[in-house]
């Protein structure tokens, strides 16, 4: 049976892959649905996902990430956005959790008024919180895939005002990263060593 430290144990950063395998609509949206369940912040969440699967759109996508061939080859490459603003946002975020009885109303208004306060003329904050959420989205994404079989890599190599562009994005999504995610060819390195607890860890 497979468990969470079973998939971080085996799930490496991929760059080779079988370009000839493909994943479905179907099993893409899968691993969004998945994805989505990332923390964050007042259960905004403040993200965007753009599902790179056919072939114009990997020759849009490979020059803006620096020919790296991953692109071209892995089945899908999500581009991986944090949305600002999420204060605006919040309120219609939260309305399914009032309406399960989940969130009281106060509870609501509070956290909308919180928000409000802590963002709204705040765009460092807005930038650093998308790229927080974006980021744990990346990586539930990554386990997701893991746990299906499927090979997966973040990246921040790309240029991200052109992905921004050529891919439509809205002046409040920022572009934070790449992620690969298909089926692994021969050729990838094992998972790399990582620094012992004691050079990372301490008590307080």
């Amino acid at each position: 049976m497979k468990t969470v430290e079973t998939l971080l144990k085996s799930r490496v950063s991929t760059n080779k892959y079988d370009s000839d395998r493909t994943l479905s609509d179907l099993e893409i949206d899968k691993l969004i649905q998945l994805a989505t369940l990332a923390p964050s912040v007042f259960n905004v969440q403040n993200w965007k996902f753009v599902a790179v699967r056919s072939a114009a759109g990997k020759a849009k996508l490979l020059p803006l990430a620096y020919g790296q061939a991953k692109v071209a080859d892995a089945a899908v490459t999500f581009i991986v956005c944090g949305t600002l603003a999420p204060h605006a946002t919040l309120p219609a975020a939260l309305q399914p959790s009032v309406e399960r009885g989940i969130l009281d109303d106060a509870t609501h208004a509070g956290w909308v008024a919180a928000a409000n306060s802590m963002y709204s003329d705040n765009p460092a904050l807005q930038r650093d919180e998308a790229i927080r959420s974006a980021s744990l989205a990346a990586m539930t994404l990554m386990l997701a895939a893991q746990d299906r079989g499927l090979a997966s890599g973040p990246m921040i190599g790309f240029d991200p005002q052109g992905v921004a562009a050529a891919f439509g994005l809205q002046a409040d999504e920022v572009p934070v990263m790449l992620v690969t995610v298909g089926y692994a060819a021969p050729g990838n390195w094992p998972q790399k060593p990582r620094k012992a607890t004691a050079d990372v860890l301490s008590y307080a």
